[in-house]
C-alpha cells in the first residue's frame, strides 16, 4: 500500500478524497457567496480608487464642500448602521425559530434600508437641482458612479429581503431558508462596510 492510499475501513474517512462525490449544498452555497461578496468588493475598490483619482476633477464646477450636507449625509449613515445591527438581531431570532421576533427585526431592517434611501434620493434630486449632475465634472460623475453604485446594491438588499420574509412565511426555518437568511445578513453587513468607506472618503475626506 502506497503512502497516498487509505486504509479501508467504515465511513468517509476511509475513503480517498479524489473518490468521495461532491461537497454538501450548503458549502457549495456558501463558498460560492464568498466568491461572491468579494467580486463586489473587488469592484467598489475600483470605484474608489476612481473617486480618489478624480475627486479634485471639479472643471469649474462646484466642489464636495459647497454640495454636501453632512447631517443629512450622517442621519442616512446612523440609518443603515442601526439596520445592521436590527439584521443582526433577526438573524439569531430565526436561528432560535422565533418568528415573531424574526418578523419585527426584519420589518425594521427593511424600514431603516428605505430611509437611507429617502435620504440618498433626496441628495441627489437636490444636487441635480442646482447644476451639479452627473454630467457637469468627472468629480461628479464618479461621485454619482460610487454612491449611485452602492445605492443600487441597498434597494437589492431591500427586494430580496422582501423575498426572504415571503419565504419564511411560507416555508417556515426550513434548513434552506435559514441558508438564505444568513447570506442575507453577510450581504447587508458587506453594504454597511462599504458605505463607512463612503462616508469616510467621500464626505468626511471633502476638500
Amino acid at each position: 500500500m502506497t503512502s497516498g492510499e487509505l486504509t479501508p475501513g467504515i465511513g468517509d474517512d476511509a475513503i480517498p478524497l479524489s473518490e468521495r462525490g461532491p461537497a454538501p449544498k450548503r458549502v457549495v452555497v456558501g463558498f460560492g457567496f464568498w466568491l461572491f461578496l468579494l467580486s463586489d468588493i473587488v469592484i467598489f475598490a475600483g470605484l474608489f480608487a476612481t473617486y480618489a483619482v478624480l475627486s479634485d476633477a471639479v472643471a469649474g464646477g462646484p466642489s464636495g464642500p459647497t454640495l454636501f450636507d453632512r447631517s443629512r449625509v450622517f442621519t442616512e449613515t446612523l440609518c443603515l448602521l442601526v439596520s445592521s445591527v436590527t439584521c443582526g438581531f433577526g438573524l439569531l431570532a430565526i436561528q432560535q425559530r422565533n418568528a415573531t421576533r424574526a418578523y419585527v427585526w426584519m420589518f425594521a431592517t427593511f424600514v431603516l434600508g428605505a430611509l437611507f434611501l429617502k435620504q440618498e434620493i433626496a441628495e441627489f434630486s437636490a444636487m441635480v437641482a442646482l447644476g451639479a449632475g452627473p454630467t457637469r465634472s468627472a468629480f461628479l460623475s464618479a461621485f454619482y458612479t460610487l454612491v449611485g453604485t452602492h445605492g443600487i446594491h441597498v434597494t437589492a438588499g431591500l427586494a430580496w429581503l422582501l423575498g426572504m420574509i415571503a419565504q419564511l412565511l411560507t416555508l417556515g426555518f426550513q434548513p434552506m431558508v435559514q441558508r438564505r437568511f444568513f447570506c442575507f445578513a453577510l450581504f447587508w453587513h458587506a453594504l454597511d462596510i462599504v458605505w463607512i468607506g463612503v462616508f469616510t472618503i467621500v464626505y468626511l475626506g471633502a476638500h
